[in-house]
């Protein structure tokens, strides 16, 4: 059994959303899941974890949200190369650019993304919450 770690920032709800729903596939999939937000998770954890899910929405220019989710991740880069990662985020407007960004850093640190990243605009919808699920499902 795959223990996963999901990690995620909302600002809005939205994030959180599609977090819950990756939580419910990732368990319905037989794998133990723990859920963090940014600030709670304890970076010195990673290791414990077969797959960590990170979640972040864009932020301003396209970016991760600077205050809490940021400093987390940075903290975590040092034990990221192979480990099997997956991200997931909620957009407003852009086109997909601190995915893109995001997804670069992370091949950059050797890091074994394990999925294709999922990104929702705005609230998830019935068919939003049911590729969370399915994307939960997938993390093994």
């Amino acid at each position: 059994m795959s223990k996963i770690g999901i990690v995620y920032w909302s600002g809005t709800g939205n994030t959180e959303i599609m977090a819950l729903k990756i939580l419910e596939g990732a368990k319905e999939h037989e794998c133990q899941g723990e859920i963090f937000t940014a600030s709670e998770f304890p970076v010195e954890n990673v290791m414990e974890f077969d797959v960590i899910a990170f979640g972040c929405p864009s932020m301003g220019a396209e970016v991760l949200e600077e205050d809490e989710f940021q400093p987390m991740f940075d903290a975590c880069k040092a034990q990221l190369k192979g480990k099997k990662i997956a991200l997931f985020g909620s957009y407003g407007w852009g086109d997909g650019e601190w995915m893109e960004n995001w997804e670069n850093e992370l091949l950059d640190l050797g890091a074994n993304r394990i999925c294709d990243s999922l990104i929702l605009n705005e609230t998830p919808d019935e068919e939003g919450e049911a590729s969370c699920y399915e994307f939960g499902k997938a993390l093994k």
